[in-house]
């Protein structure tokens, strides 16, 4: 029976050339090969699976070969490299600092560094896994490390450089090996398919890459599992069945129902994801990923950082035309609250539940938005003939046809200020919200008094109107006086809209601790800390609450600003507790025995 070598073993670089995703860092060690400039020590640190015992082993073969190729790469025919190959190379030494991390492991490889190597140049000491040595441990190796031998030289690998001591750091030459790129595992992928003899789908090999997550041990590992599961041809389906990775089409379906303000079928696929064993966590990350990449694919300079395959990849170029910028931003905000708020939430479907319905209104909300500024009034004509000097009013807007009598000029169709109508029930002003004041026609002997006729010079003596997309607006005279009102009633008026605000604590107390004052008849002054609050000042309306409830519609703001040197410090509690400890020390001692902590 012929033993099976898995594929991360099997197609493991042996030379430079070979390996994948790391040009700029096998670039450096072939030149200090080239001009013999090798360091004595060398830290490899970088993701799991990105080669870094690799590109150990290959830099310790290659300063030992005897016969160096014109590109600076081992000959593999000398004696040196053949020892190397079938592993019984005495020059190289490979030590475990994850089981091997004690004193005495360190003292003895520091006695093994003193014998000089047999064949070849160099000996070289290869410590996997070095940030799991003991303090003590690296104490002992510190003096080797900075002074060794000529003939040693130490390659350090590790995952987690910050665990390392910054003795340590400070005696080698440090390579920070990268994470695979999407393409080059794609591209290796197929490489060893092609060995293999095994047929593989495009988007398959990018879900391997994706899910490897840039170590091509774990691509190559995962490539092995779906041969074993499907054979000689893979496919897409097969892949994601065997991995348990969501469909594309699940967020595809998902993007179109929100467009569409289906809030049903939004729910239905959350619930058939939910039913196929994914968690809900999982599902909600994948939309924000998916709403990223339909974002990306929005604009062709940022199409490239779609790292999928080129059918998929026109999917989501023709999904993104589909959807406006601001709801994919919109969408991009909701789903990322609900996967922060995922781990604190009790009721965690009914979490992601609100977050798809609050998705699929985004485009029902923005189509309301468009409706709201209403067209300028028209004059409306009315096809059927009016009683003579009897007004017409129909209800939006209301508008007076006055019929002239067929010796005078033809009827006049004028927009009516609201305190014109007459003779029928109480109206409300459709812009306004207001009641409308009416007069009732005078009636003499039983006989019905019309009433007089409206003509523009009229109206402009009454009152001036002004027709604006937002309705009929309303310009006092000048001779009208307003309601006067005192500096007691306005703080009143202002401490009643505070506390409309119980659920935004926030705004109330910024309201409330910075109270008006009345600098005239109709001058209000606010004493504000920046240019912040007189925007909330502007937003929340205060300025149109006062003049409707003091009954006075020439109210102003007077805005002032705190010097930066008078203005308040506030302390959050982290401050506020140092503080008191700096005057009383005894309340740290405290705390620490109570075990508590500052929120």
């Amino acid at each position: 029976m012929d033993s099976f070598v898995v594929s991360a073993r099997k197609y493991r670089p042996s030379t430079f050339k070979s390996v994948v995703g790391q040009d700029s860092l096998t670039t450096t060690l072939r030149n200090a090969i080239k001009s013999k400039k090798l360091a004595h020590a060398y830290l490899f640190c970088g993701p799991r699976g990105v080669g870094k015992t690799t590109c150990a082993r290959i830099f310790a073969k290659t300063i030992n070969c005897e016969h160096l190729t014109e590109e600076f790469e081992a000959c593999n025919q000398c004696e040196s490299c053949k020892t190397f190959n079938d592993q019984r190379s005495y020059n190289i030494h490979e030590l475990d600092a994850a089981s091997n991390n004690g004193v005495d492991d360190i003292r003895s490889l520091t006695d093994q560094v003193r014998i000089p190597p047999q064949i070849g140049n160099y000996s070289v000491y290869i410590i996997d896994e070095v940030h799991m040595l003991s303090s003590g441990a690296f104490n002992a190796f510190l003096k080797t490390l900075e002074e060794p031998p000529a003939h040693a030289i130490f390659i350090l690998a590790t995952t987690e450089k910050h665990k390392i001591i910054p003795t340590i750091l400070s005696r080698c030459q440090i390579y920070d090996f990268n994470r695979i790129s999407i393409n080059d595992t794609v591209n290796h992928l197929k490489y060893v398919a092609s060995s293999e003899h095994v047929t593989i789908e495009e988007s398959a090999l990018n879900i391997i890459a994706q899910k490897s997550d840039g170590g091509m041990r774990d691509a190559l590992s995962i490539f092995d599992q779906l041969v074993s599961f499907s054979g000689n041809a893979i496919t897409y389906q097969n892949v994601i069945d065997n991995l348990n990775v969501l469909d594309y089409e699940y967020y595809f379906k998902l993007v179109n129902a929100f467009l569409q303000g289906n809030v049903s079928e939004a729910l239905l696929i959350f619930d058939e994801v939910l039913n196929k064993g994914f968690e809900a966590q999982h599902f909600i990350t994948g939309l924000s990923s998916h709403l990223r990449d339909v974002l990306v694919s929005k604009d062709a300079s940022t199409i490239q950082l779609l790292e999928v395959g080129v059918d998929i990849g026109e999917r989501y170029r023709q999904q993104a035309q589909a959807c406006p910028v601001e709801f994919i931003f919109d969408a991009l905000k909701i789903s990322n609250d609900c996967d922060l708020n995922y781990r604190i939430s009790k009721n965690k479907r009914l979490l992601v539940e609100i977050a798809l319905i609050r998705i699929s209104q985004l485009m029902s909300d923005k189509k309301k938005n468009l409706t709201v500024d209403k067209p300028p009034l028209k004059p409306i004509e009315v096809s059927e003939p009016a009683v003579i000097g009897q007004p017409v009013i129909t209800s939006k807007p209301q508008v007076i046809v006055t019929q002239t009598p067929p010796t005078q000029p033809r009827p006049v169709v004028q927009t009516a200020p609201a305190d014109t109508i007459v003779s029928e029930p109480d109206t409300t002003d459709v812009y306004a919200g207001n009641p409308v004041p009416k007069k009732a026609a005078e009636t003499k002997a039983g006989i019905s008094q019309a009433p007089p006729r409206i003509s523009i010079s009229n109206i402009q003596s009454e009152k001036s109107t002004e027709t604006t997309s937002e309705g009929i607006k309303e310009h006092s005279d000048d001779n009208i006086s307003d309601k006067q009102f005192t500096s007691q009633e306005l703080i009143e008026k202002w401490k009643i809209f505070a506390n409309q605000f119980q659920k935004d604590q926030v705004t109330r107390g910024f309201l409330l601790n910075h109270l008006p004052s009345l600098e005239n008849d109709n001058i209000i002054g606010l004493l504000l800390d920046n240019k912040f609050q007189e925007k909330e000042i502007s937003q929340i309306h205060v300025l149109e609450y006062l003049r409707k409830e003091l009954g006075n519609n020439s109210i102003r703001f007077q805005i002032d600003f705190i010097p930066e040197e008078e203005q308040k410090i506030y302390l959050n509690p982290q401050e506020v507790y140092k503080k008191m400890v700096a005057a009383n020390p005894a309340l740290a001692v405290l705390r620490k025995n109570l075990d508590m902590e500052i929120d």
